[in-house]
């Protein structure tokens, strides 16, 4: 039985909020858990300031809550890591795995295109998905940043909430394959992400090991087709910053 919203501080409790839909093969427990799961992933993920160093613990308890599964197994050796970190450890690791790495930034449309005008597409597209569901992303963040996409995919529900990640599994994939290169704790995060997706197919393992070797498609513009979410260029080949990205506190805001 999960974890009641009441046994979470109340700066997490508000973005513990249940899917809005139920798919008829779920039972409402299990569509309950699997929102639980996405939302501490999407938490776990983010940006490690004060405000989420301070709510480790809870997010430790609940995460120990969990019904026993592959993602709960994955999730605890990730809490068990997290909850015994030095703030400053944690966020030095933070900045290393995402802002300072190609092959494990968390903007997931960069791997399917790389920096090319069709990822300002990409990234409209997701925007106007997430408008026609009620939201309006908030704090500067850009819509296909992991933990943005994990609480829509949290409230949305298995089906259209989770196509996102779905249509991204390959991107995942990398990302996991370059944390478990790095020996990063945050391995355990894409791991039990990916035990609720369908397995990886034959096609899908070939791909990412193209794109490890190979990298994303490489065109030198920047996001202006995106309008207002980006208008500069990216960052040199050595790191992958995105534009706009707010200064170290990559928080994300959920639906309003």
């Amino acid at each position: 039985m999960s974890p009641k919203p009441s046994t979470v501080p109340a700066v997490v409790r508000t973005r513990l909020r249940a899917a809005v839909r139920r798919p008829s093969q779920l039972t409402p427990e299990e569509v309950s858990n699997r929102s639980l799961v996405l939302r501490l992933m999407s938490l776990l993920l983010q940006y490690p300031d004060a405000e989420l160093t301070a709510a480790g613990p809870a997010l430790a308890a609940a995460v120990r809550a969990l019904p026993a599964s592959p993602t709960a197994t994955e999730l605890k050796a990730f809490t068990a890591w997290f909850t015994g970190q030095e703030p400053q450890t944690s966020e030095r690791h933070y900045v290393e795995m995402f802002d300072l790495r190609r092959k494990s930034s968390l903007y997931l449309t960069y791997y399917l295109h790389g920096d090319t005008r069709r990822r300002g597409m990409a990234l409209l597209t997701l925007a106007r998905r997430y408008r026609a569901a009620g939201w309006e992303i908030g704090g500067g963040e850009l819509p296909d940043h992991l933990p943005v996409v994990l609480e829509f995919a949290a409230l949305s529900g298995p089906g259209a909430g989770e196509a996102p990640l779905r249509q991204h599994r390959r991107g995942l994939e990398l990302i996991h394959r370059a944390l478990g290169d790095a020996d990063s704790p945050y391995r355990h995060l894409l791991a039990a992400l990916l035990t609720l997706m369908p397995p990886a197919t034959e096609a899908d393992r070939a791909a990412v090991a193209e794109l490890a070797a190979a990298g994303p498609p490489d065109e030198e513009v920047g996001l202006d087709p995106y309008g207002a979410y980006g208008h500069g260029e990216f960052a040199p080949p050595d790191t992958f910053v995105p534009p706009l990205l707010l200064p170290s506190s990559h928080r994300t805001e959920g639906p309003r």
